[in-house]
């Protein structure tokens, strides 16, 4: 599955199943000398572990180098990482295993190969996000030194904005067997004079800034739509109203000009709940079934360093890629 791999010069292959062995990541292209130490990873980790009130799961995700990296540097060579699972129950899913949980990827995946991992949807899982987290944490520090910072944050679950009725509407479909979708913002920015957000990010035609980074964020699982900048309210403004910096979020033919650039990301309810459901079988059988096991309310607040990481990617390729642009 080629699909696997992300980016063209810093390149990105991931691997491994949510009940597996371990998750990890290959990344090839960073370049030589870069410091990098297991903190940068642990702590870009830490950020997607669930919370008391989003999830019940107790996941470590201790990270370990075994490749590129010698005295806290990067060697040029390929990087590799790998989590280890360790908090895992399969035994969960046995009653699921001849049945397609609504919501989910089980019908598809068994469409297209006729065989999957039945086990919290094996390669599907939200949890392969892990590996790209982990990635995310080496392009951050790339970029980094380049003065360029990403930052992401909630800015609304259920359609609730305000942080402690947030909480109190997630206790409640807690309670009920229910979950709920949410909006991430996400901007990138320069951080200091003397660098920051370059202008001319982005390779037209078809691979513009705006295009690989949709493509990107809609590749985190459970994201069902993304606008830059004024995004569809644009579709209803005048040419004298829309033609501004703001509403274009930072790119202009899909190249960066300078401005932050900003964009928000939109996450569907998590697919498992314990809520009774109806399904269907390998054999068309309408049953009835009530998701068990550890799974979050909200996953949007684990998918903040998800969209952070895709996007510290994105940024880190086209840097590169942007050197090669012109004499």
């Amino acid at each position: 599955m080629a699909s696997n791999t992300f980016g063209q010069l810093f390149r990105v292959t991931t691997f491994g199943e949510s009940h597996g062995e371990a998750l990890g990541c290959v990344i090839d292209g960073c370049p030589a000398g870069l410091e990098i130490h297991i903190s940068d990873i642990e702590k870009e980790l830490e950020r997607r572990r669930p919370g008391a009130v989003h999830g019940s799961r107790d996941e470590q995700d201790k990270p370990e180098i075994l490749s590129g990296i010698f005295e806290g540097k990067t060697l040029g060579t390929p990087i590799a990482i790998i989590v280890r699972n360790t908090n895992q129950n399969p035994a969960d899913y046995d009653k699921l295993k001849d049945i397609y949980r609504p919501g989910h990827a089980d019908s598809t995946w068994d469409a297209k190969f006729g065989f999957r991992d039945y086990r919290g949807g094996g390669r599907s899982s939200g949890r392969e996000t892990l590996s790209r987290v982990a990635a995310g944490a080496i392009a951050k520090k790339l970029l980094s030194l380049h003065g360029i910072e990403i930052k992401a944050d909630i800015s609304e679950i259920a359609g609730i904005q305000d942080p402690e009725k947030i909480k109190i509407r997630l206790e409640e479909l807690k309670t009920e067997g229910d979950s709920a979708g949410g909006i991430v913002n996400c901007i990138i920015s320069g951080v200091n004079e003397l660098s920051g957000l370059p202008i001319g990010l982005g390779e037209p035609v078809f691979d513009k800034l705006d295009a690989r980074l949709a493509a990107a964020i809609i590749s985190i699982g459970a994201c069902k739509g993304i606008e830059f900048g004024a995004g569809f309210t644009a579709a209803g403004l005048l040419g004298g109203e829309n033609n501004n910096d703001k509403n274009a979020g930072g790119i202009l033919g899909g190249i960066s000009n300078g401005q932050d650039i900003v964009f928000r990301a939109a996450f569907k309810p998590t697919s498992s709940i314990k809520k009774l459901q109806t399904a269907k079988d390998k054999n068309g059988k309408e049953v009835e079934v009530s998701v068990t096991g550890r799974h979050d309310v909200c996953i949007v607040p684990r998918a903040v360093p998800v969209v952070e990481a895709m996007t510290a990617l994105v940024l880190a390729d086209f840097l590169l890629l942007s050197r090669s642009s012109r004499l």
